[in-house]
């Protein structure tokens, strides 16, 4: 490393926290390094604790917030120059200068009264650093003007992310999901929906679990079951009100579950799908059938899943015997209009961030119509058509679903919304197509929670 002067105040770098630029008094004096940071909170496994805070690093300006994150070093007692002492957080990080980069110990305090955001001692000091106390920007200026770029969300670093996954199985599908991003660095929790509680104020929202208060999560990941949909849409909301990024929201898994909603919004937006007829009155059979068409038709449980609840009535009088049973039952249901050139198969497509990331084509086993693989279906790899593609990104996102699985039939007229799937398995699908759908999902995630640049303020 070469010879490298210092003033006794300089620009710096911290690449390693997706910092680019920031001014730092060094001060020899002081023997420990400080980093101006608020909402300090510890996270992680005991065995690899991390911290994450947030950097204002343009002193005055609160709005410009920087979320980083951090293995913790250490944690010590630090006495500042007035004599206080304080227990601070210690993480490693490098610190650049002039193209030369090394690591330095920093240790995190809310310096928000000091001048300077970041504070530079003397175990930052390399042999080769020489200070000079009586200049100052010895070393070629930065610019804050970094910040309000769109280069600044391409050299913010990938932090470490505190991720919830909402699900009270540990099934294929969470497994993958916290394995994923374990892989990738982040935290995952698995929090079971039907433990949660809300303390639901104007002031203080808050979700507690398991006698505690849930901390900051940067997003969850809702895996919602159709047994607590109402529960578990209303923990979705309270983290919402919290602000965390949600990667399918309430309205979305609401409107997908009911079942009668989802099929007035799609054909509201003129998505394409089979024709569908509801009544309640027992007197309007006939006409129920006939908005439908003849017969072979489908019979529907608004409450059905996984295939479970769907009837294939062959003949008008066995719609109409299917009909008059659930009925008895006080069952609500749609009749819709069997899609014969389908053949017992349709395309589950896998829509991650708005575009289609994997498809595999499901068919029914031998004398069912029901291509679920619950249902004892098989599925292969499929190439769909660019009609297929944009029918099913546009289905996702009239939901305002980022993570969804759309099924679609293949018909005379076009490609045909089955259902809109806000919680999809992703077994069947990592399985067949071979993609990691759980790293994609991630990818979104990431990308989302990078910081956006800040407007520059005009002087």
């Amino acid at each position: 490393m070469s010879h490298l002067v210092l003033g006794w105040e300089e620009w710096i770098s911290l690449p390693d926290l997706g910092l680019p630029a920031i001014k730092a008094k060094v001060d020899t004096g002081a023997r420990t390094s400080a980093l101006h940071a608020t909402q300090i909170e510890a996270f992680g496994s005991k065995s690899a604790p991390k911290v994450r805070f947030i950097v204002h690093p343009i002193p005055g300006r609160e709005d410009l917030a920087v979320a980083c994150s951090a293995p913790v070093l250490d944690r010590r007692e630090v006495t500042s120059s007035n004599g206080e002492s304080e227990l601070r957080y210690v993480i490693e990080t490098h610190l650049e200068v002039a193209g030369q980069k090394w690591p330095i110990e920093v240790t995190l305090t809310n310096r928000s009264g000091m001048q300077s955001h970041m504070l530079l001692g003397r175990q930052a000091m390399h042999e080769e650093v020489q200070v000079q106390p009586t200049e100052r920007f010895c070393q070629p200026e930065l610019s804050y003007d970094v910040y309000h770029t769109s280069e600044f969300r391409q050299i913010a670093v990938k932090r470490p992310l505190r991720i919830a996954v909402l699900s009270r199985e540990n099934n294929y599908s969470t497994q993958r999901i916290v394995e994923e991003g374990e892989k990738r660095g982040h935290t995952v929790e698995i929090i079971d929906t039907t433990r949660c509680y809300m303390a639901i104020n104007s002031n203080n929202p808050e979700v507690h679990y398991d006698g505690k208060r849930l901390p900051h999560f940067d997003a969850v990941v809702p895996r919602i079951g159709t047994s607590v949909t109402q529960y578990g849409t209303a923990v979705v909301r309270q983290f919402e009100t919290l602000g965390t990024y949600c990667i399918n929201g309430s309205q979305g898994i609401t409107a997908s579950r009911d079942k009668l909603y989802a099929h007035q919004l799609m054909a509201r937006h003129k998505i394409g799908m089979p024709h569908t007829a509801f009544a309640s009155s027992p007197k309007y059979t006939d006409s129920l059938i006939s908005l439908v068409g003849t017969a072979p038709l489908i019979v529907k449980l608004l409450e059905s899943t996984q295939g479970r609840g769907v009837v294939l009535a062959e003949t008008k009088k066995a719609a109409q015997s299917v009909i008059s049973a659930f009925r008895g039952l006080k069952a609500n249901f749609l009749v819709q209009a069997f899609v014969k050139e389908a053949n017992g198969e349709d395309i589950r497509c896998f829509v991650v961030g708005g575009r289609v990331v994997a498809a595999i084509k499901r068919s029914a086993m031998a004398g069912d119509f029901r291509s679920n693989l619950h249902q004892g279906g098989t599925a292969a790899k499929v190439r769909i058509t660019k009609q297929e593609r944009e029918c099913a990104v546009r289905a996702a996102r009239v939901f305002g679903l980022n993570c969804a699985g759309v099924d679609l039939l293949r018909s005379e007229d076009g490609p045909k919304v089955l259902e809109v799937n806000s919680s999809p398995g992703l077994q069947g699908v990592e399985t067949v197509s071979g993609r990691n759908i759980a790293a994609l999902i991630f990818e979104h995630l990431e990308e989302k929670l990078r910081p956006t640049p800040a407007r520059k303020r005009k002087t």
